[in-house]
């Protein structure tokens, strides 16, 4: 009986050593076989549109396991997408990725002479659009000579601090016709004529958060409401009077 303690502790040990190298083997092998290839790819989050564009960037994962794909290029993929501004995955075995997307959310039509492009909140061109459409957006008119490419991130001046600030101004109570950063102030002209001035693109949201109260107090005629310094907004009832053209 004393002999037969210590091989039964060997045979333990065996198997707890074992285990580990059967598993690590089985994952491997199933790393290299179609017993967790991808055969389906679900999109969730955006419009069907965007969905349909994910899935199309990720075909060439359909046929490789769920196990051996690259997550980090999966994801840098998607994040490439002009729609998409973040991604995540998870694996649903057996055969389906799962794929969750932010995607950007347009707040502006950035002009360019005769071309429109749709705008996200973060400065970043979605896509070009035709002319006279998304009317509701505001528009934001840069130079010709403004780089602007789908997916690409505009120029601070080339119309990425006027969306980012469009993006602070959502819920507005006024509706916002244009945005413009011209010698590094910021004027937003409101649908009824109103002209914001911000001043430089700094503590924009206590700017806009004047601005609000200053819209209930304005009287009848006023051209202008000027909120460069917050704690002295100015208005007036025509527009050059503050020595801006």
């Amino acid at each position: 009986m004393p002999r037969a303690r210590p091989r039964l502790r060997l045979r333990t040990l065996g198997i707890v050593v074992a285990i580990p190298v059967i598993l690590v083997g089985a994952y491997f092998a199933a790393r290299e076989t179609s017993a967790f290839a991808i055969r389906s790819i679900a999109v969730r989050g955006g419009t069907p549109a965007v969905q349909a564009q994910v899935r199309a960037a990720l075909a060439p994962a359909l046929g490789k396991s769920l196990l051996a794909f690259d997550g980090g290029a999966l994801t840098r993929r998607v994040d490439a997408l002009p729609t998409v501004a973040s991604s995540s995955y998870d694996r649903s075995f057996p055969h389906t990725l799962r794929i969750t997307v932010v995607p950007e959310q347009p707040v502006a039509v950035v002009r360019r002479g005769l071309e429109s492009w749709l705008v996200s909140g973060r400065g970043r061109a979605i896509a070009r659009i035709a002319p006279h459409t998304k009317l509701a957006l505001p528009r934001i008119w840069v130079p010709t000579s403004v780089s602007i490419a789908p997916g690409a991130f505009l120029a601070p001046a080339g119309g990425a601090v006027a969306a980012q600030v469009l993006a602070l101004a959502a819920g507005f109570p006024a509706r916002i016709a244009t945005a413009e950063l011209a010698h590094g102030e910021l004027t937003l002209r409101l649908r009824s004529g109103l002209e914001l001035r911000l001043g430089e693109p700094v503590d924009v949201r206590l700017k806009l958060a004047v601005a609000r109260r200053a819209l209930r107090l304005l009287p009848a005629g006023t051209a202008y409401l000027d909120v460069a310094v917050p704690q002295r907004p100015v208005a007036g009832p025509n527009s050059q009077l503050s020595g801006k053209g």
